[in-house]
């Protein structure tokens, strides 16, 4: 890497490309080896990324990047004057004590910068959603494997004890063949205010944050938080949730490995008033052509077992209701009673002091560091996972069916050359570029 500062950001800073291999070397490492982090976003997921894996035995916190000066005042009064804080994440990754990053910026940066810490020789754990377009999907996994970097997504569900369990009485035919899953949410939030012209706050970075994001005025309604009713930053509750509950589906069904073809349609309801541009609700289906298998996400849903939010799993013996999905889990009784008989087919779940999904989905992370082994939501699980998330926003907005090969990542069928040309990625706002 380069030692200087001013080197890195000339020729790393706004070109993935033109980071140099890293020296690290591979994953993989001894037990007794101390694991060295940073977290780059600082906020409600980055802060309690932090405060997990910094409790881990062998780690220790070394760097903090965020946008808001004020988050890095409050991280050094926790964590002490001595450490390295920064409102550019590329002077984390220039550093050569950093092993490790946890990206929890919002999401239209998650892939660029999971690319250019993998080249920068880091292991990285990014919060879900992974990527927002088929070729940051692909940039993310290339990167990964290139440099051969640990990389976990952030769907902590693979993490659970309550799904494992779900997740055990599918896999062991006990709905028999499961040829449908009903997804269901409450709709994406709405407003009808209209937010007056206002500078950024003075602590706030905004340029930094919009990042490679095309050009806006800030205003209150995107940020903090409210970047996920937008399409170019968060594309609602199906890239956001979504990144949870089709992981759910993935995982349940064995349906990781699918490489044909799946047919996407979604309508939606418009926003009532306001400025959000994601829908008020969105229907979508998905059909994996190869498999016998239609998967639906319906927003709004009928909550069940007092959840928003869920997957309904129907075979042609029994049904089984799934609520969440992510840090917390509900099944019904017979799943959660359910024991895997002798050479039936038994669901790993990653060994941990704490019962919590969310940290043990961390500690999975930190651990597949030093052993070299392949983390339980692996960045390509997380890229084709998302990838239906983003082809159903995609079809609402072009108002018109798609057909994906999820092996060939192209679009084929009627429009596709015109589809591949203008749909595999989104444009990059200068100077940044994947």
């Amino acid at each position: 890497m380069p030692t200087t500062r001013r080197h890195f950001l000339r020729t790393a800073g706004v070109t993935a490309s033109a980071l140099p291999t890293a020296a690290a070397g591979q994953a993989g490492r001894s037990p007794n080896d101390r694991i060295q982090f940073a977290t780059i976003g600082w906020g409600i997921m980055g802060s309690e990324d932090t405060r997990t894996a910094a409790s881990v035995p062998g780690t220790k916190l070394v760097g903090v990047c965020d946008i808001y000066q004020g988050r890095l005042v409050r991280a050094q009064e926790i964590y002490g004057k001595d450490l390295f804080v920064t409102r550019d994440y590329r002077e984390i990754l220039a550093r050569q004590d950093v092993d490790a990053v946890f990206i929890a910026t919002p999401d239209h940066w998650h892939a660029l910068q999971t690319v250019h810490a993998c080249q920068a020789g880091k292991h990285v754990y990014c919060e879900k959603p992974a990527c927002r377009s088929v070729a940051e999907g692909r940039a993310m996994i290339e990167a990964a494997r290139r440099y051969r970097r640990v990389v976990q997504i952030g769907s902590q569900g693979r993490s659970n004890a309550v799904a494992r369990k779900a997740c055990e009485f599918v896999r062991n035919g006990q709905l028999g063949k499961v040829t449908r899953v009903e997804i269901w949410h409450e709709n994406n939030w709405t407003t009808d205010r209209i937010p007056p012209k206002t500078p950024p706050p003075p602590n706030l970075d905004w340029d930094m944050w919009l990042g490679p994001a095309k050009a806006r005025e800030y205003h209150d309604l995107i940020h903090p938080f409210h970047f996920r009713w937008y399409m170019d930053f968060g594309g609602g509750f199906v890239r956001d949730r979504g990144a949870h509950a089709l992981s759910i589906v993935n995982w349940l069904l064995e349906n990781d490995d699918y490489r044909g073809i799946v047919d996407v349609e979604a309508t939606g309801r418009p926003m009532p008033g306001g400025i959000y541009d994601v829908p008020l609700g969105l229907d979508a289906t998905w059909v994996f052509r190869d498999r016998g298998l239609t998967v639906t996400w319906t927003q709004p849903g009928e909550p069940k077992l007092g959840s928003s939010w869920g997957e309904v799993f129907i075979g042609d013996r029994d049904r089984l209701i799934v609520a969440g999905g992510d840090g917390g889990c509900n099944t019904e009784d017979k799943a959660k009673q359910f024991e895997v008989p002798s050479g039936g087919k038994e669901v790993y779940l990653h060994p941990s002091p704490n019962n919590d999904a969310t940290a043990r989905h961390r500690q999975n992370f930190l651990d597949c560091i030093k052993s070299g082994q392949q983390p339980v939501m692996d960045v390509e699980i997380g890229v084709r996972v998302i990838t239906l998330g983003n082809l159903a926003n995609l079809a609402y907005t072009l108002r018109r069916p798609l057909s994906f090969h999820l092996g060939r990542w192209r679009f084929v069928g009627e429009g596709a050359r015109e589809l591949n040309e203008r749909h595999l990625s989104e444009p990059y706002r200068p100077p940044w570029r994947l």
